[in-house]
Formats: C-alpha cells, structure tokens, sequence
C-alpha cells in the first residue's frame, strides 16, 4: 500500500497578492506585466473574484521569495486511505 503525500501549497488569496504587490512597490500593471499576465487578472484576484491558481501561484511565490516577502503555505493534509 503507497501512501500519499500532499504538498504544501503557497496560499495567494486576494490579501496575499494585493500585500505581495505593496511589498514591491509596483502597481498592478507593473505586476501583471513581470507575470505576463493581464493587469484586470491582478485585478480580479485583489477583489476576489478569481485566485491565483497554477503556474501563476508559482511565479508568485517565486518574487515573494527572491523579494523577502513572508507568505504561509497551506496546511498540510492527512494523506488519503485508499
């Protein structure tokens, strides 16, 4: 029997990004643009309309990094019985 592991996942909500962007001192055109994403994507995820999912939640979490900008990852989860 293998068991599962879950990774931690960063956790970018609308706080995080909007913090994450303050932190840097750049608008959200600014943002989207070292993305290279839509600046309205910045947008929608500061309101909540959308979060951060995929490779974006990776280069988040990348520039949070390289910029010494604290985020939490998610909590790890029990791995599944199968």
């Amino acid at each position: 029997m293998s068991q599962r592991y879950q990774i931690n996942q960063p956790r970018w909500g609308r706080e995080q990004v909007q913090a994450l962007r303050h932190h840097l001192s750049l608008t959200q055109r600014e943002l989207a643009q070292r993305l290279g994403i839509r600046q309205q994507t910045i947008s929608e995820w500061e309101t909540g309309i959308y979060k951060p999912r995929g490779a974006s939640i990776t280069l988040l979490s990348i520039i949070a990094e390289r910029a010494g900008f604290e985020y939490q990852a998610a909590p790890q989860k029990p791995p599944k019985k199968s």
